[in-house]
């Protein structure tokens, strides 16, 4: 596979610009495809490095890495799958509940897994559910011992993941294997491409009646035509009531989504069901609300894996929303995909 050529008629194509340090990360991964689907079954045998089945790409907010690695996966002609880590998290615990026998439970997601995709691809990889730190060990280890190749990008360093976590030493067994069996990379570029040349349109701050017009004004343009409906989704015998649904649009207050005990699995629904998402009075966040924060980063997570455009009204600009100190590294990825789910750019 010759990756650099491809990846250069790509940018031309897109109009992107190129950059020296995404060519040597494109370098990398046409190594790590070489290394792990290109070697012949005897060099395989009598090389004396040890191979490696993952790429953990890190890398700060809009630099590339998705774009990057969504290129590299969209290359390959191998079976392949790609998720966002809560959904797989949730497949996965759904399939262990069926399991009575937790390790045996394990080693049958992992075979059957193995049997759909030779490759697996999580991007912008974080773990904050101390359920998953727990057990994300045993999970990679079996996956690797299958030989199942995984690429990660994330906005933290290996080292780093699940930082300042409750019971943290033991996630520390997971970064070991992670350590052990991936090939960890850093691209580093001094701008974020998500946010150039982006001209915000349906981030609306501050909060008042100027705004709320054109938020409500907006709104009844797409949805004039629409059917309006309470839409009942019923999520593992819950029920969850979207009241303001016209046929795939919907709008929502921020204390809907975030202030109520929502979780990936509820933002995973409303995503299937939704093509347009409204959101009003969206706050500044700090210590006394970081669970909402927190709630709030794995929504707009699911939006963006699923493409879904968003309109918000704010009650600081996007250039000013705060965050709580924990959580302040990792909302810088989520302002980044909020300048693109909201501009005129995305559709």
């Amino acid at each position: 596979m010759n990756l650099n050529k491809s990846f250069l008629n790509h940018c031309k194509k897109k109009n992107y610009e190129i950059n020296t340090n995404q060519l040597s990360i494109i370098n990398d991964l046409n190594n790590f495809y070489n290394i792990n689907f290109r070697k012949s079954f005897w060099s395989k045998i009598f090389s004396k490095k040890i191979n490696k089945f993952g790429f953990y790409l890190q890398g700060d907010v809009g630099v590339g890495k998705t774009m990057i690695l969504d290129f590299f996966f969209n290359e390959l002609k191998e079976r392949k799958i790609r998720l966002h880590f809560n959904e797989f998290m949730i497949k996965f615990h759904d399939f262990i509940f069926l399991n009575k026998d937790k390790d045996l439970g394990i080693n049958n997601f992992v075979k059957d897994l193995k049997k759909k995709a030779q490759l697996l691809y999580f991007d912008e990889f974080q773990v904050t559910n101390i359920v998953d730190a727990m057990i994300l060990g045993r999970l990679f280890k079996k996956i690797f011992d299958e030989k199942i190749k995984v690429i990660f990008s994330s906005n933290i360093i290996l080292e780093n993941l699940y930082k300042d976590g409750l019971q943290r030493e033991q996630f520390i067994p997971f970064i070991n294997i992670l350590k052990k069996h991936s090939y960890e990379k850093q691209l580093s570029i001094n701008a974020d491409y998500r946010s150039k040349n982006i001209q915000l349109k349906r981030f609306l701050s501050p909060l008042n009646e100027t705004t709320n017009f054109q938020f409500n004004k907006f709104f009844r343009e797409l949805t004039k035509d629409k059917n309006h409906s309470l839409k009942v989704l019923k999520i593992k015998g819950r029920k969850l009531e979207l009241n303001n649904y016209f046929d795939g649009i919907s709008k929502f207050k921020f204390e809907e989504l975030c202030n109520k005990n929502l979780g990936a699995e509820d933002y995973i629904k409303i995503a299937e069901n939704c093509h347009f998402i409204f959101i009003e009075n969206l706050p500044n966040f700090n210590e006394t609300n970081s669970n909402q924060q927190l709630r709030f980063i794995t929504l707009i997570d699911v939006v963006y894996e699923k493409k879904i455009p968003l309109m918000i009204t704010s009650q600081c600009d996007l250039y000013s929303i705060k965050s709580s100190k924990n959580l302040s590294d990792i909302f810088k990825r989520t302002t980044s995909r909020l300048y693109e789910l909201t501009s005129i750019n995305y559709d």
